[in-house]
């Protein structure tokens, strides 16, 4: 233990300055000691490091960026929510500087205490003046049930707890920062907007250029960025993060992790999980009829899931028709004993009937072997993917078609998939995005920066960029998805 605590960084905790406020201009985005040019491309900037603290027994805090780490002098001011009447009356409201969230919670009891994250919510102290802050909200990447959610509560959050008045939309994605205008966001223009599907933003994918982006912030006098997206848009919040650092500009970029596919190993639950669960019962009960109804037939839906099948999986546990539910993280074969023909025959044969669900992801190396197919991608790096429920029902339609003593089947396929991904999001996820948001802006408002938002064990936590998963390798990312899945699947049986 004495060795690990060696090797540690220490790293002292944000200093808190009881000074009293000074007269400010609106946004003071450059530091004095050190006003950095605009963008240089003559070399790519060097990644901040990690952030580490190590404790007594094992215990390593993975700590997330902080204003103070590159200006040491910034002024903090008292919380403006100690004289909210709303929150004014709630003890212990306010989040102990030392609170952490344990990444892993089943442990040995000789086990080292491991890997903590810094707890989300509100600070005694904050580091930003009301008057100054110039918020900007960004969506990117592909639609999610929330979306519109989590911009309402980080508008009318701002707003209501601490008295922001000037928030902006960067439309179009992040080519919106250098290549579109920006529409003003106030708790009246995005009163209901939660009661829509999509984003009123608008969405785009690729568009990162780091240099053209922070030129932006600092022209329009932005010093909060609140990015909304998946794998490359977190990725790109980072870069913008470093970017921010090394020009040593007062603004704090924090991302809001947007992935309908629940594939984050590190964190409880994505945001629009529930709402996509829940709609894809109504295509697994529609096939569910369509088969039941005819001769032999047979029901394949087609459902979200790139790289995970926890959708697939849900909708399938939830629903109770499913017959089979096919993922990424389990390989399948088709032909010879123990291949999904076989079982289709033998279920046919004793119920008359049945449902396949597939994840869009399952059966991938299968579809490229059979059509020679190379590999492609989109703009946000993303591997383009066969169609693998229509490839399916190909395959099925045809196994029986060779039958000698024929064996006629009714099949019908459906892919609900982006009408799943395109309705808003019902009651439960309505109130998780509003718990995310309110938790990314405390973080913004108490001077944290570099960081994403979500409940790791029950807690929501500030997670540097770099601890999402979406950076670890591909082998431990699946294999702790596939720990997830047996955990919550383990007890059911179809």
């Amino acid at each position: 233990m004495g060795s690990l605590e060696a090797a540690t960084v220490l790293v002292a905790p944000a200093p808190v300055v009881t000074t009293p406020p000074a007269q400010h201009k609106l946004l003071e985005l450059k530091a004095s000691y050190a006003p950095a040019a605009k963008s240089v491309p003559a070399s790519k900037p060097k990644p901040i490091k990690k952030k580490l603290a190590g404790g007594c027994s094992g215990y390593v805090l993975e700590d997330v960026p902080h204003l103070t780490d590159y200006l040491p002098e910034l002024k903090s001011y008292p919380n403006p929510l100690q004289d909210h009447p709303a929150y004014s009356v709630v003890k212990q409201y306010f989040v102990n500087p030392d609170d952490t969230v344990s990444k892993k919670i089943v442990v040995h009891k000789s086990s080292a205490r491991g890997t903590h994250f810094r707890r989300a919510g509100p600070r005694q102290r904050v580091y930003f003046e009301p008057g100054e802050v110039r918020a900007a909200i960004v969506t990117c990447g592909g639609l999610c049930p929330g979306l519109n959610t989590v911009i309402r509560e980080l508008v009318c959050g701002l707003h209501d707890m601490y008295g922001v008045s000037s928030v902006v939309g960067i439309v179009g994605g992040y080519r919106g920062f250098y290549a579109r205008n920006t529409v003003d966001l106030t708790p009246r223009s995005v009163n209901d907007i939660h009661k829509r599907g999509g984003t009123v933003l608008g969405t785009s994918r690729g568009g990162q250029d780091t240099a053209k982006i922070v030129d932006s912030v600092q022209d329009r006098g932005i010093n909060q960025v609140y990015v909304i997206g998946g794998d490359g848009t977190q990725k790109g919040a980072s870069s913008i993060a470093d970017e921010v650092q090394r020009r040593g500009l007062k603004c704090a970029v924090v991302g809001v992790p947007k992935t309908i596919d629940n594939d984050i190993a590190v964190i409880d639950k994505s945001f629009g999980f529930d709402t996509a669960v829940e709609e894809a019962q109504r295509a697994i009960n529609a096939a569910h009829v369509e088969a039941e109804s005819a001769e032999n037939g047979v029901g394949v839906v087609k459902l979200m899931g790139r790289n995970s099948g926890f959708i697939a999986m849900y909708a399938t546990l939830a629903s109770r028709d499913v017959d089979c539910c096919l993922i990424p993280e389990s390989p399948f074969f088709l032909d010879g004993k123990g291949g999904l023909l076989e079982f289709v025959e033998k279920r046919l044969r004793e119920n008359g009937h049945m449902v396949i669900v597939v994840a869009e992801g399952a059966g991938q190396d299968l579809i490229a072997k059979s059509m020679h197919f190379a590999d492609t991608h989109d703009a946000s790096g993303n591997k383009l993917l066969l169609d693998v429920g229509l490839w399916l029902s190909h395959k099925i339609k045809e196994h029986f078609k060779r039958k000698p003593a024929g064996f006629p089947i009714t099949l019908k396929y459906i892919d609900p998939t982006y009408m799943i991904r395109a309705v808003p999001s019902n009651a439960s996820d309505n109130v998780y995005c509003t718990l995310l948001a309110h938790s990314a802006l405390h973080g913004a408002m108490a001077g944290y920066s570099g960081f994403t938002v979500a409940p790791v064990n029950g807690r929501h936590a500030y997670i540097p960029f770099y601890s999402c998963t979406w950076y670890e390798q591909e082998q431990q990312e699946m294999a702790a998805k596939a720990t997830r899945m047996h955990r919550s699947s383990a007890p059911l049986h179809l």
